[in-house]
């Protein structure tokens, strides 16, 4: 059984930056493509950023193009999330998820397409 763990989160300001990770145990990390979803209170999950096993192709929401960079680390089981000129739109609760990548190359962006999810950590901007 994968299980992910989150950590990174907190208060930040406005403009500043902050680094998620992620870790991956219980299957082989580098079968599997990865993912960030952003949920804040009230709203929907929603894609932030996704990474193949291999790390050659990534995709990002508009909302966070140029800001965020996700990374993976296949020997460390480790995929992580750098978040740079933070909004207070950025604020919720982020999570990462695992998908056992069956077609390789494709970054996944829709939740019901992944198989497993952390807890979450939650991200604050303060204005």
């Amino acid at each position: 059984q994968v299980q992910l763990v989150e950590s990174g989160g907190g208060l930040i300001e406005t403009g500043g930056s902050l680094r998620l990770s992620c870790e991956f145990s219980g299957r082989t990390f580098a079968d599997y493509t990865m993912a960030w979803f952003r949920q804040a209170p009230g709203k929907g999950r929603y894609f932030v950023a996704g990474i193949t096993k291999n790390g050659q192709s990534s995709a990002y929401a508009d909302s966070v193009k140029g800001r965020f960079t996700i990374a993976r680390d296949n020997a460390k089981n480790t995929v992580l999330l750098q978040m740079n000129s933070l909004k207070s739109e950025d604020t919720a609760v982020y999570s990462c998820a695992a998908a056992f990548e069956r077609i390789v190359g494709r970054v996944l962006k829709s939740p019901p397409e992944f198989e497993y999810w952390g807890q979450g950590t939650q991200v604050t901007v303060s204005s």
